[in-house]
This record gives C-alpha cells, sequence and structure tokens, in this order.
C-alpha cells in the first residue's frame, strides 16, 4: 500500500462497507486507501483540529468535491451517523476511545471497528467485551513503536464473540495465543524496565509489592506459564 508499516497495517484490516469514518483522521491516508479502492461510498473524515482536518481536506480535495466524502470538525462521533459501517480511531488512547464510543449522545459501538490505541489497552478491550462487541483481532505490531490492534464487530450483528480472561485483558487474547514477536520484545522491555525500578533505592513497601507482582506477571507471559 505504500503508507508506511502503522498505516498499511491499518488499512490492511480496513474492509468494503457503504460509509466509512476515520475518527481523528489527521492526514487521511486511511481514507484515501479506502476512497481510491472503492472500498467505501462514502467517508467521513472527523478531527477535533482544525489544521489536522486540513491536511485531510487538501488531501481528500477531490472527493470531498464529488461528495464521496465529507470533512467533520468536531469531536469523537459528533457529526457521525449511529449507522455508520466502519469506524477506524487510531492513534488516541485507550480511555479517550471509550468516553468517544460511550458518549451519551453521540456514542455507540460500530458495526465494524479498527481499533489502535497508544495506551490503555486494557480498558478499552473491557468495555469493548462488556458491552457486547466481539474482538475477531487483537494483538501487538512494531514501526518504530510498538502498537496494539483491535478490531471487531457489534455483537448485534451476531456471532459468537471470544471469552476473554483476565489475562486477555491485559495482553491482547491474539499476544498470548499467537506470541508475535513485536509483543514478545515489547514484554521483553516491560520487564527490564520493571527490574530497574525494583533496583532502586528507598523504594516503598507497597510500590515494591507491586512491581514484584508485576515482573512476576512479565515472566510468566515470556516462559510461556501466563497462555
Amino acid at each position: 500500500m505504500g503508507y508506511g508499516k502503522r498505516i498499511d497495517t491499518l488499512c490492511s484490516c480496513l474492509k468494503e462497507t457503504e460509509v466509512f469514518a476515520d475518527i481523528g483522521c489527521d492526514h487521511g491516508y486511511c481514507s484515501e486507501y479506502m476512497l481510491k479502492n472503492g472500498l467505501c461510498k462514502r467517508a467521513i473524515l472527523s478531527d477535533i483540529s482544525k489544521g489536522s482536518l486540513q491536511k485531510a481536506e487538501t488531501l481528500l480535495a477531490e472527493f470531498i468535491e464529488s461528495g464521496k466524502a465529507v470533512p467533520v470538525l468536531g469531536d469523537g462521533f459528533y457529526g457521525v451517523p449511529k449507522d455508520t459501517g466502519e469506524v477506524l480511531i487510531a492513534g488516541m488512547g485507550g480511555a479517550e476511545i471509550v468516553q468517544i464510543l460511550s458518549h451519551k449522545t453521540y456514542g455507540f459501538i460500530p458495526e465494524y471497528f479498527v481499533f489502535q490505541p497508544m495506551h490503555d489497552s486494557e480498558k478499552l478491550r473491557r468495555f469493548l467485551v462488556q458491552n457486547g462487541a466481539n474482538i475477531l483481532k487483537d494483538y501487538t505490531f512494531e514501526d518504530g513503536k510498538f502498537y496494539d490492534l483491535i478490531v471487531g464487530e457489534n455483537g448485534k450483528r451476531g456471532g459468537q464473540g471470544r471469552e476473554y480472561s483476565e489475562n486477555d485483558y491485559e495482553f491482547g487474547k491474539d499476544n498470548l495465543k499467537d506470541r508475535p514477536s513485536a509483543f514478545l520484545k515489547r514484554t521483553e522491555k516491560l520487564l527490564k524496565d520493571t527490574e530497574r525500578y525494583l533496583a532502586r533505592e528507598n523504594l516503598q513497601e507497597s510500590s515494591k509489592a507491586t512491581l514484584l507482582e508485576r515482573k512476576r506477571k512479565l515472566e510468566g507471559v515470556l516462559s510461556g506459564e501466563i497462555k
């Protein structure tokens, strides 16, 4: 696809739909991919930043002129119909994505979604599963940084959702099942960071206990004991 590994990975999870919404669209590359490949009849380009939205408007000016792309300046799902078939939210925190999905006026769980939280992935996984979403893919990849990718659908569409254990919520179900190299590499880094914190002087007992438990879990993941 040629956008770079992170954007290409996101695009590889997108599928054909009537209306596609890119929330926090920034440059608009994923919407360009959808439109140029005929994967949607209309794309909603949404961003809270006027400057970011202008980048997408410049890139997709031809599609905006023809009515196939609609720019929306606003926060979260503002201006996004609740029957939108497919939603991408990438580059935000997991807690922020939860706020968007659960907004009392505009919030909804899309029919199909691709989420790439920068942190708080556990919180997002819990919200999705507890609110009836089926998570289809849930793994870590690397492109200079480590990224979590969560792909799924609204459970109302039918199908059997996968059950999530406490470890699945914390680490990602497909990470524990398939052990991708990016996930193991990130886990090794987290373990080293935890060990470094444990080596600090004057560490409070409560903090030490928390770090020791974290160390035990990370070691369990790397050894395959935690699955």
